[in-house]
């Protein structure tokens, strides 16, 4: 049988598309196809990666069939089988190259990126530059989002003392740039960012703000693997280059066992509005949690505890976790302070259990601790623990003028 192709294609009934065709792309590839769909009618037009979105009987049954399903090969049904996100019949060529879900999804995030605007420090990090101007902490952790995917929030800490301030009309000015990639191990880009951070003193804090530091997070979702990260900062003012190059790991969640989050101490921890929920730098689904870097912190300062738990196990008939959670601070293997949280006390999401206090450091003397987290499901009978080392320094001059946080 024979299915004349004018017969095939009056059968489906598109919605006002458009394609664009580039030849070149910079920074995307060459030979890009877009295709852009306006599926309300309104004039609206949106950029989409399933090319089978313009077709408005998509959703009828037995309308719009393509060739293969004409000739009974295929069925409209088995369009909603795809694993590449789209709803394309099956055609009697084969699935071409650019449908692959990996390349379609890699074009799709590559267009959507915004042009690089410091392409100094791209050229410096693609030439591995190893000498550094700046010195600069770093950290990253790891919070389960899918079973595929973890959220990395990547945190930089530089001294003031090593920025250059320039003074205007009584106020101290200081602005980094900063370029970020991370890579595979074979140098494919998986993720690049890109930011200005600026720092603003009065003339009456501009002395004691050189004994702080700036902090600049972003928080980026990478499967589970090993991957490069390079960050680069340049002082606007100075000229002066910071270098960061070095391992990350991405760890892997599985579905079925106990696991934890990285244990996160920080010196701001607090409750956010729904409002702003996700959004912004330290903000880690309902709650705004500042990492301390260096883990140091005075007997003045807050010292917060963040940690999330997965794959915790659900009771059947309440549909609810049941963990007990100890929490011990340490020091030469010795406990100095312990407490301890059920179930009834901690926020709940399902299988995932968020754990968030304030500790208190007051009392402690100076020297290095461990901070310990120690959580059991009950119903599983499964612990999983958490460890972070910090230390503590004596309190800072009484008469130090207070200084508004990075």
């Amino acid at each position: 049988m024979t299915v004349p192709r004018k017969k095939a294609a009056a059968l489906r009934a598109p919605y006002p598309w458009e394609k664009w065709r580039y030849r070149h792309l910079e920074g995307v590839r060459e030979n890009v196809e877009l295709e852009f769909v306006d599926p309300s009618g309104s004039g609206e037009y949106h950029l989409t990666r399933d090319p089978s979105e313009k077709d408005a009987l998509a959703h009828v049954p037995g309308a719009g069939l393509s060739e293969s399903e004409l000739l009974g090969l295929s069925t409209k049904a088995s369009r909603f089988t795809n694993t590449n996100g789209t709803l394309l019949p099956r055609p009697l060529a084969g699935l071409s190259a650019s449908m692959d879900e990996f390349d379609s999804l890699d074009l799709f995030f590559r267009v959507q990126h915004p042009p690089t605007r410091f392409k100094d420090l791209e050229a410096q990090v693609s030439a591995r530059i190893v000498a550094s101007q700046i010195h600069m902490d770093y950290r990253f952790d790891f919070l389960r989002v899918t079973s595929d995917t973890v959220l990395v929030p990547i945190t930089v800490r530089i001294a003031n003392r090593e920025l250059s301030f320039q003074s205007k009309q009584g106020v101290h000015s200081a602005v980094l740039n900063l370029y970020a990639r991370i890579t595979t191990p074979g140098g494919r880009m998986v993720q690049t960012f890109e930011d200005i951070i600026s720092r603003d003193f009065p003339e009456s804090l501009f002395q004691p703000s050189l004994n702080l530091s700036s902090i600049y997070q972003k928080a980026v979702p990478l499967r589970r693997g090993l991957y490069r990260l390079d960050i680069v900062t340049k002082d606007v003012h100075s000229g002066n280059v910071g270098v960061v190059e070095t391992a990350l790991r991405v760890p892997r969640y599985e579905d079925d066992k106990l696991d934890a989050s990285s244990l996160i101490l920080a010196d701001q921890l607090e409750p956010v509005s729904t409002r702003q929920a996700s959004l912004g730098q330290f903000v880690l689904g309902s709650y705004k949690v500042r990492p301390r870097v260096n883990q140091e912190f005075s007997t003045t300062d807050k010292m917060g505890v963040f940690l999330q738990l997965y794959n915790l196990k659900l009771d059947d008939s309440s549909h609810k976790t049941s963990v007990s959670v100890t929490y011990r601070i340490t020091k030469d293997h010795q406990e100095i302070w312990k407490a301890a949280e059920t179930s009834d006390q901690l926020h709940q999401a399902s299988d995932q259990v968020t754990l968030q206090r304030n500790v208190p450091v007051a009392s402690l003397s100076p020297g290095r601790y461990t901070f310990e987290i120690r959580a059991t499901d009950q119903l599983s009978n499964q612990t999983i623990s958490r460890t972070a080392d910090f230390t503590i320094k004596p309190a800072p001059g009484a008469n130090s003028a207070r200084i508004p946080p990075a």
